[in-house]
């Protein structure tokens, strides 16, 4: 015989037996007990969190007629009765379960709406349940909105939908919305813990922990994943069977990679990250449990109390506490975050979690060891014009006649061969903002962004450096791009930065105005020279022609 699965047999009977949703249960015993009741309820949250389950408990509820065939309406039904039976196998005519998935046209949503105006057939109500209801075309939609406002006196409705935003308005206002919360760790480890004892199944709380983790706030996937668990442990539900399942990684080497970073040693660094790849762990769930731990650190920091003694790895948070500093410990969070959508442009994972690891050790602030990973040599280079604006360093060299040229415009010809000056800021003295923007590491919409942007307040802080700068474009300060942006310029001063986008003219030249503004000197450039020609002005003078005015291009 086929074993049912957790998530199906341990399915909430009662609403005594729902599990972290009590201020939905609170509302609709009161709503039961007081009969006062509405005709349509709408169910939100993600799944497996029990949105079908209340429908069914509901509609037993509304139904029940107790083990006497005497009973009225309860908050407790009795489970027994034919009606709460039939709910419960699924064979009862009077509460039907759609999935507006399948059904989501308003052909197949007509028929339901139609037999509304008939008596159910052996129960008080007959209930409508419609699952993932945000699915219907909008013609459905308009069909539902007469029969679900004022519906047959014997008709219920019950929507549940995981994307309420999806759902028209008229829809929202004529339904009671309840919504459904996620569920927390500690509740689903102690609702595992309550199953697996009933099961007569061996476990550990870590490992639990982690089934709780993956679960991501639905009880539903744990109870899988428990399922999962003990067909891969084939025994006691350990923590390293969890781990191996799901290829998440063990807190010892989130807390040796802590450790390297406060000893600056990259070649341990390197050496867990290929230890991590020939086991063949989760590198984008690494980086998430490394976040995660950090931000516990950082909790620390700030709050002590904030660390629990039920936690296995409290004495190590507390430690790691102490031996890095409030700002280190932003930083490695920042670039752990921002470092887990760049796994999939790497040329691999684990390639792109060891640059991630590199890069917390670079940046590290204060990072002054000789042998560090990073450039070895000081980032200043030394300049014959150390002061020279980046416009003026990086100016393009002119294909044009001696006489021509302006006299300024030749000591730009050796400026690529000088190293560009590296901005620097203090509470004092803001950074050369063009010099700063061609600096950075940025592509794409990025640089376009911060080409087209002007510095207007520059707040240093010993936490760090809130950047407010202008910009007449502001359609290319998304949030990623801004975020991105802060990523470079923390990377780039060894410290948080923030950076504040305004929309305004700018009162000087961006870096975009002055590539441009080259750009056209080179091409009038160019065009002179054309003009010069001696081959050029042969063909003019025997021939008539004529160059096309824009058809220059400098190259």
């Amino acid at each position: 015989m086929t074993a049912l699965a957790l998530a199906r047999s341990w399915r909430p009977k009662t609403f005594s037996q729902l599990v972290g949703q009590d201020h939905v249960v609170k509302a609709l015993t009161h709503a039961l007990d007081q009969g006062r009741l509405h005709h349509a309820w709408l169910f939100t949250g993600t799944r497996g969190v029990g949105k079908t389950t209340i429908a069914r408990i509901i509609a037993k509820a509304l139904n029940c007629v107790g083990e006497d065939g005497q009973g009225q309406m309860t908050s407790t039904p009795c489970g027994k009765c034919a009606s709460c039976v039939a709910i419960d196998s699924g064979s009862s005519v009077d509460y039907i379960e759609m999935d507006a998935a399948s059904n989501r046209k308003v052909e197949e949503i007509t028929p339901l709406l139609e037999s509304a105006a008939y008596s159910p057939s052996g129960s008080r109500f007959k209930i409508f349940m419609i699952d993932e209801v945000h699915m219907l075309t909008n013609h459905a939609f308009n069909a539902m909105l007469k029969t679900l406002e004022e519906p047959p006196e014997h008709v219920k409705f019950i929507l549940a939908t995981t994307d309420p935003q999806k759902i028209p308005v008229t829809i929202l206002s004529r339904c009671l919305q309840f919504n459904l919360k996620q569920m927390p760790v500690p509740l689903i480890v102690e609702h595992l813990e309550k199953v697996l004892a009933a099961e007569n199944v061996e476990c550990e709380t870590n490992a639990l922990r982690v089934l709780a983790k993956a679960a991501q706030g639905s009880m539903r996937d744990a109870l899988s994943l428990t399922d999962q668990a003990i067909a891969y442990a084939a025994g006691k539900v350990s923590e390293e069977a969890v781990r191996g399942m799901l290829g998440t990684l063990d807190d010892a080497y989130l807390i040796r990679i802590l450790d390297s970073l406060i000893a600056k040693d990259g070649a341990t660094l390197l050496a867990i990250s290929n230890e991590m790849g020939e086991r063949s762990m989760s590198f984008s769930l690494a980086l998430a449990d490394l976040s995660s731990l950090i931000q516990k650190i950082a909790a620390a920091q700030i709050v002590p109390e904030s660390v629990l003694e039920d936690w296995p790895e409290a004495a190590e948070i507390r430690r790691l506490a102490s031996a890095l500093t409030k700002e280190e410990a932003q930083l490695f969070y920042q670039i752990s975050i921002t470092s887990r959508p760049d796994l999939s442009l790497a040329p691999d994972e684990q390639t792109g979690f060891a640059m991630t690891l590199l890069r917390m050790l670079a940046f590290r602030p204060g990072n002054e060891t000789p042998g560090r990973v990073g450039n070895s040599a000081p980032p200043v280079a030394s300049a014959p014009r150390p002061s020279a604006p980046a416009n003026q360093t990086a100016a393009p060299v002119r294909s044009a006649p001696a006489a021509s040229t302006p006299a300024a415009a030749k000591p730009a010809a050796a400026a690529p061969a000088v190293p560009a000056p590296v901005a620097t800021a203090s509470a004092a003295n803001r950074p050369d903002w063009h010099s700063l923007m061609r600096q950075l590491p940025v592509k794409g919409l990025v640089q376009q962004l911060a080409f087209q942007t002007e510095l207007q307040d520059w707040e240093d802080s010993p936490v760090g450096v809130r950047a407010t700068v202008v910009t007449p474009m502001p359609q290319l300060a998304s949030e990623a791009s801004i975020g991105r942006l802060a990523d470079a310029l923390t990377a780039h001063f060894g410290k948080p930065i923030k950076v504040i986008i305004e929309k305004g003219e700018v009162e000087g030249k961006t870096v975009a105005k002055v590539d441009a503004q080259i750009h056209q000197e080179k091409r009038q450039n160019a065009e002179q020279m054309i003009a010069q020609d001696p081959f050029i002005q042969q063909l003019e003078k025997e021939f008539g022609a004529k160059v096309v005015g824009g058809s220059v291009k400098p190259l």
